[in-house]
């Protein structure tokens, strides 16, 4: 099975300080509902791995989260695309679960619910976080410059192996190529 690991917010959709906390404020970052299209036309399941500590600091509910998130998959659907799964955690950092990236457990639970080694398996972010997690988990982290990306690209922590790319349709093409 081939697989690919998404970030959300900053790298399907626009991201913001202030969290996306409606339905309203999820807009797509363009060419990104492409990239997930392009992506299941070469076989590859798109599953999302995000951090949404905005339900832990109660600045939406899980009702909202879900609902954000199923604009995204029928956003998705709409461009020709599937989303195969969301896996996130709500904790904040206070929590200090294993579930939250920079922690890997979320990446290492996709693995496992599919059954699938990670190595090689490209997990693509726009943080150190989303970075830190993948290459703690095994998987091929990859960088986009949309979201923090532009910020996170000189990082000094930023892990070795990383691969950059504009943005998330040029993952696709890397990919896919």
């Amino acid at each position: 099975m081939k697989i690919v690991i998404l970030d959300r917010d900053g790298v399907i959709n626009q991201d913001s300080d202030q969290f996306i906390k409606s339905p309203d404020e999820w807009k797509p970052i363009r060419g990104s509902l492409e990239a997930i299209a392009k992506l299941n036309q070469w076989g590859y399941r798109v599953v999302v791995a995000t951090n949404q500590s905005g339900v832990g600091r109660g600045l939406f509910d899980m009702d909202t989260l879900n609902a954000i998130n199923e604009k995204m998959i029928k956003a998705a659907a709409q461009a020709g695309g599937r989303i195969d799964a969301v896996f996130f955690c709500t904790h904040t950092n206070a929590d200090q679960c294993a579930c939250r990236k920079p922690e890997p457990g979320m990446i290492n639970e996709i693995a496992a619910r599919y059954n699938v080694s990670l190595a090689g398996v490209p997990a693509v972010g726009d943080s150190l976080r989303d970075l830190l997690a993948a290459a703690a988990a095994g998987a091929q982290p990859m960088l986009v410059l949309t979201g923090k990306g532009l910020k996170t690209v000189d990082d000094p922590a930023l892990p070795s192996a990383t691969k950059v790319f504009p943005d998330l349709a040029a993952v696709a093409d890397h990919i896919t190529g």
